[in-house]
């Protein structure tokens, strides 16, 4: 980025309305001459969306075509409004309304009210939480913060969708959404939390939605007077849009049709709070006359930045995919993408803050690069790699790692135990410095198997595991540590970030990277597992994972990286695979063939390892003795238990990612098969088998669950899954035996 001059901070307003339309180019100017009936721009990332729809305002009014009093234009952030605001006013459009859904509806819910309802708007709750506690207390539950964070989020959810607490199980099902609790019970906290609200006249966020529409819709004078004051609608980031805004933009609307939506399928990533694309990809069909401009002149990106992301969105699929725009750069040619694969996750941090520290050596302001990746509990690692570079570095839209409550709680919990020594309860049979800490964690929230879907519990999971990883990776370089020097480690890593950063390079995740840009971006842990994320199990939500990718990608003006990690820790098994989305792109591999399944094997030679496999005779097993847990040596009784090997309270050394790829499989098993998943494998065999990576056959079927039978059936694709070979997807050897 340039220093900002006089010119640029106080830009000379046009003097004409044609002036307006100066260094548009032919689709831009397309938009802004667009003024009159339905408008849809598909607009891809870095085409100048803003400035077309801003500039199509400002021409309307500057012409004397529309009334500055009579358009409103709505986003979706607080930022993006001021943004457009500003630009408005620059271009000398003042009086225009630009504001998001929820502060549009505010205010015409705060004028209407005393007529539509009598008396004042009810107290607006500026913080939920503190009563869906209280609604989980009256259902005999005590959620954590984290767990409230989730519940919270569910009852936003259920209401955008207009989803009322009766209807919610069956939503969740409908849409195979990973509740964080079992649905039936969030339906009662869901109740009982919009009772509270009406004992004491509060609403919510939501609710400011949900009565205007209630009023428009029942006041047909009301709804006549706000389709008076207001006669022509912009909406940006259209993709966007839950069914609640668009029903509330319908009312807004009316009978009429001046109504221009901006928007890109390609960039919906945020499907979890509600948003859909629908209403953008059916405009056309709702608005038969519709004019269509697609923006695909990227101004943004170098044209090898686009290469790549286009050649991304060519394997996608889905509704979306259909739609997608095909980008053109308007740049100069720049720097290849980089492509970098590392033996673990620290030599991949180092890596790349020597790489970043490069860069800001060869003139590029570490303000503008950028480092993202798929969870925020990534971030560690990462920041501690550019301290140890002496590279600044901010972070974007989450704390610094040693700064996270449960990270800080973790902490007062290890400096305790360390204290205590063997004086502490908790770490009787935990023999080495690892086990120590996943015995002290598990008090906190850390358990062997993360919980399902994402939210705060699984932030939180997240970053307690990252804990256990950093300790287990410690113990390897310094074998004997106590979990004394541990806590020292853990305090001097804390001080060494804490010093505050104005100029740095950012640490974000890629959803909170949306809508920003910068010079050169590092996408890294790209492996299966993490991107696509392993609860990532259907089709769409793989989907979203690609259009996820494609955003971080998409933030890059010139430099681009992406690196991935074979194993997690310092000589750890090399069992992981860098992410099926850039299968055919990266260089040494091929195009994936497949939509579903173990990141597309289609094409990849399976090598001669695996016929070896499948000429493997069974192997006789030893009569079974009494089994005891691996861990802590108690006896099992429990199937499920005897199935780990372990009492499902020990700590597990399940490779995680392992673990998904083996779930997909199996999945795709099942389909072939015509038979339930667990009549493939149950899921606690499935762990057991992420717990032992077996190589062979021999060490496959001593499993419990296995057997000779499984063995000869299965074992050659579960073999080669434990190796991190790609493989087709089913059996057919499965499904003639079957």
């Amino acid at each position: 980025m340039t220093a900002a001059t006089h010119s640029t901070l106080f830009p000379q307003v046009p003097e004409t309305p044609d002036a307006v339309l100066d260094g548009l180019d032919p689709e831009q100017r397309e938009v802004a001459l667009a003024l009159r009936g339905p408008v849809c721009v598909l607009a891809g990332a870095g085409t100048g969306k803003t400035r077309a729809i801003t500039h199509r305002i400002a021409y309307g009014v500057r012409a004397g075509i529309l009334q500055p009093a009579t358009v409103l234009a709505v986003t979706f952030t607080n930022r993006a409004a001021g943004e457009m605001r500003g630009r408005l006013r620059q271009l000398g459009a003042t009086g225009v309304q630009a504001r998001t859904f929820h502060s549009a509806a505010l205010r015409q819910l705060q004028y209407f009210w005393p007529k539509a309802v009598g008396g004042e708007l009810p107290r607006l709750l500026e913080r939920k939480v503190q009563l869906v506690a209280e609604a989980a207390a009256r259902c005999e539950l005590r959620l954590d913060r984290n767990e409230l964070r989730d519940v919270t989020s569910e009852i936003e959810w259920a209401k955008v969708t207009q989803t009322v607490p009766a209807d919610y199980p069956a939503a969740v099902a409908k849409t195979q959404r990973d509740a964080p609790r079992d649905p039936a019970v969030l339906s009662q906290i869901y109740s009982t939390y919009e009772q509270l609200k009406r004992d004491r006249s509060v609403i919510d966020f939501e609710d400011v939605l949900l009565l205007t529409v209630g009023i428009l819709q029942d006041r047909t004078d009301i709804a006549d007077h706000v389709r008076g004051q207001y006669q022509h609608f912009v909406v940006d980031e259209y993709q966007d849009v839950s069914p609640l805004q668009q029903r509330l933009l319908d009312l807004w609307v009316g009978d009429r049709d001046d109504l221009c939506v901006v928007g890109d399928a390609s960039q919906t990533i945020y499907s979890f709070t509600g948003a859909t694309p629908d209403h953008l990809l059916n405009f056309r069909t709702r608005h038969p006359g519709a004019t269509v401009v697609k923006l695909v002149r990227d101004y943004r990106s170098t044209p090898q930045v686009v290469h790549l992301a286009n050649g991304l969105l060519s394997q996608a699929h889905g509704k979306a995919a259909d739609h997608r725009l095909e980008l053109v750069s308007q740049r100069d040619k720049g720097p290849e993408p980089v492509y970098a694969e590392y033996s673990d996750e620290p030599t991949e941090a180092e890596g790349t803050a020597r790489r970043i520290r490069d860069l800001v050596a060869a003139g590029v302001p570490a303000g503008e690069i950028a480092v993202l990746y798929r969870v925020n509990s990534q971030s560690e690692v990462y920041e501690q790699a550019l301290a140890d570079a002496g590279v600044p570095y901010q972070l974007r839209g989450a704390e610094r790692f040693f700064e996270r409550a449960e990270v800080r709680e973790a902490g007062t919990a290890l400096r305790g135990a360390a204290r205590a020594g063997g004086n502490d309860s908790l770490l009787d049979g935990a023999e080495d410095l690892a086990a120590q800490v996943r015995a002290v964690l598990s008090t906190k929230g850390w358990t062997s198997r993360p919980p399902a879907g994402s939210g705060a519990v699984r932030d939180r999971w997240e970053s307690l595991a990252a804990l256990v990883r950093l300790a287990e990776d410690f113990e390897t370089a310094r074998p004997g540590a106590t979990l004394t020097d541990l806590v020292r480690e853990l305090d001097e890593r804390a001080a060494s970030q804490h010093a505050p950063t104005v100029q740095g390079v950012t640490l974000a995740s890629l959803h909170s990277a949306k809508g920003l840009e910068w010079d050169a971006v590092f996408l890294v842990g790209l492996t299966e597992g993490m991107m696509p994320i392993a609860y990532a199990k259907t089709d769409e939500q793989v989907e979203e994972e690609r259009r996820l990718m494609y955003v971080g990608i998409t933030r890059a003006r010139v430099h681009l990286s992406l690196s991935w990690a074979l194993s997690r820790s310092p000589g750890g098994r090399a069992s992981r695979r860098p992410t099926r989305f850039l299968n055919g792109l990266r260089p040494g591999s091929t195009a994936s063939g497949s939509r579903s399944g173990v990141g597309g094997g289609g094409g990849i030679d399976r090598g001669s390892g695996r016929a070896a496999v499948e000429r493997t005779p069974a192997v006789e097993r030893k009569p079974r003795s009494p089994v005891r847990c691996r861990v802590c040596g108690r006896t099992l009784t429990d199937a499920g238990e005897m199935k780990l090997m372990r009492c499902e309270e020990c700590p597990s050394d399940m490779d995680e990612a392992l673990y998904g790829r083996l779930y997909d499989w199996r999945a795709a098993q099942a389909a072939l098969l015509g038979q339930p998943d667990f009549c493939v494998f149950t899921e606690k065999t499935l762990m057991a088998i992420a717990e032992a990576v077996p190589s062979t056959a021999g060490e496959l079927v001593v499993i419990a669950g296995v057997g000779n039978r499984k063995l000869s059936r299965f074992g050659t694709d579960v073999l080669a899954i434990c190796a991190g070979e790609a493989i087709d997807g089913g059996s057919e050897e499965g499904a003639d035996e079957s």
